[in-house]
């Protein structure tokens, strides 16, 4: 038996706002250790006796691809990254993920788990899936429900049936919508109610049958987009005109809650998994997970504490001082802070939406924002200039490009960096310098194995980013 791990990556994470963005989400995020939420998803099977395929298949959108490639590249995992043209919900994702997966005729053990949650006992978790994917090999379609440890309004509920015959899985009876709080006490105290996690098994080929079966119009969308698909190096691109065909649907809704009243496409089936689980829907859910000392307060970075209790602060860019705080958290990123109590951090999105609303940036990105190639912080910015710390990757080169409304100085602080000025090709090192006139065609790569730093100071009448005419580029953009 083959299981092949699907990772769903495509949430932007508003809740979770300053530090997750919708151009660079949480699950992007060292948030709850020294890997980030996705490389933490990506090797959760590590060392299981279990036989996992080599290559993880994530599902994604354009924005996020070449920052989950190379986060797979540091912990040395294979990945496969589908494309979606556009967002289009679970059950679509999922759909290209198992045509991916029988691509060569293979009939895998598809393990599906969101990219952005927490599992804090790793061992645990691994138990449990390997209960599934038996379940899975024989034709079931499993899911795995969280064990509650309180009554909580914010999750949806699986009602459980019968223990299954030689097994702890259960029978899957139904699932709940978020209750409200008298009646999430009562699920709770029941014990036959198990938080919905959103984490499936089940055989490729199973998934196909049902997504055909309850919803043809996804199925035809996604086969159509597969049909067209091109293979990019680590990327799959669908092709976009029949995937946004699709209709929008989740894996519950499309499939999972049809199966009771359909049993000659398959059984639904619930194992239940006590494993430290979070979604890290908000910042008091994170504060939850995070290792706290005696007070009950959890800190991230550069961070000093007087007489604080049950608190949550994260410091990105510099020193954060709290004096006196209760439930409270803090959160400090280069450009944005806040500050909220962490029985309202749920209402972090409605900042998030006032921000939208007002067409400020501090809504969908950072100030540090990765490419391709590396990353460039936009570091001080006035009336006709602003200043960029770049760093590129090793072997890494930016377009051969030119702009309409500025020109650049480029000041090498560290490694070897190889420049198109015109034509004019040419190597600087350390504390060296060329000046970028506006309109002339000019390129930056780093020949070198290690990172290139430099200084950029743009000047003109205009500075924004969509002021860039690309001649070349290998990243096809």
């Amino acid at each position: 038996m083959s299981i092949q791990v699907v990772i769903l990556s495509g949430g932007s994470g508003t809740r979770l706002w300053p530090a997750s963005r919708e151009q660079y989400p949480k699950q992007l995020l060292q948030l709850a250790g020294a890997d980030t939420m996705l490389q933490a998803t990506a090797t959760r099977l590590a060392g299981a006796a279990l036989e996992i395929a080599p290559e993880v298949l994530v599902v994604s959108n354009e924005e996020y691809r070449f920052v989950i490639a190379e986060q797979l590249r540091q912990i040395g995992q294979k990945g496969r990254i589908v494309l979606e043209p556009a967002g289009r919900n679970t059950a679509p994702a999922l759909t290209l993920a198992a045509l991916a997966a029988t691509a060569k005729g293979e009939d895998p053990v598809l393990l599906v788990m969101p990219a952005d949650h927490v599992i804090r006992d790793v061992k645990a978790f691994q138990a449990a899936i390997a209960i599934g994917a038996e379940e899975a090999q024989a034709g079931s379609f499993v899911t795995f429900g969280i064990v509650p440890d309180r009554p909580e309004t914010g999750y949806g509920y699986i009602r459980t049936g019968a223990k299954r015959e030689g097994s702890s899985a259960l029978e899957l009876a139904a699932f709940v919508e978020k209750p409200d709080a008298a009646r999430a006490a009562q699920y709770v105290a029941s014990g036959e109610y198990l938080w919905n996690s959103g984490i499936f098994a089940f055989r490729a080929s199973r998934w196909l049958a049902a997504i055909e079966h309850f919803k043809p119009a996804i199925a035809a969308a996604c086969r159509a987009a597969a049909a067209g698909a091109q293979d990019d190096g680590d990327f799959i691109r669908v092709a976009q005109d029949p995937f946004l065909k699709s209709p929008s649907d989740s894996i519950d809704y499309a499939v999972m809650e049809h199966l009771a009243a359909s049993p000659e496409i398959g059984c639904g089936v619930v194992v239940p998994l006590a494993a430290g689980w979070s979604d890290v829907g908000a910042w008091d859910a994170l504060w939850q997970v995070s290792e706290q000392d005696a007070e009950g307060n959890a800190t991230h970075g550069d961070v000093l504490l007087e007489d604080c209790t049950d608190s949550f602060i994260l410091a990105e860019s510099r020193l954060v001082a709290g004096i006196g705080l209760k439930d409270i958290v803090v959160v400090e990123t280069p450009d944005a802070v806040m500050v909220a109590h962490r029985d309202h951090t749920q209402d972090v999105k409605k900042i998030v939406t006032r921000l939208k609303a007002d067409g400020r940036d501090e809504a969908t990105k950072h100030r540090k924002v990765f490419r391709p190639w590396g990353w460039y912080d936009s570091i001080d910015m006035g009336e006709r200039f602003q200043v960029k710390r770049i760093v590129v990757n090793p072997g890494a080169k930016l377009s051969l490009q030119m702009h309409h409304h500025r020109a650049e100085h480029w000041v090498v602080v560290r490694g070897t960096a190889e420049i198109t000025n015109g034509d004019k090709v040419m190597l600087l090192s350390e504390n060296q310098s060329t000046y970028i006139p506006l309109g002339t065609t000019h390129r930056l790569a780093n020949p070198g194995k290690l990172p290139l730093e430099l200084i950029e100071v743009q000047s003109g009448s205009y500075l924004g980013e969509d002021d860039i005419v690309r001649f070349e580029d290998t990243y096809g953009r």
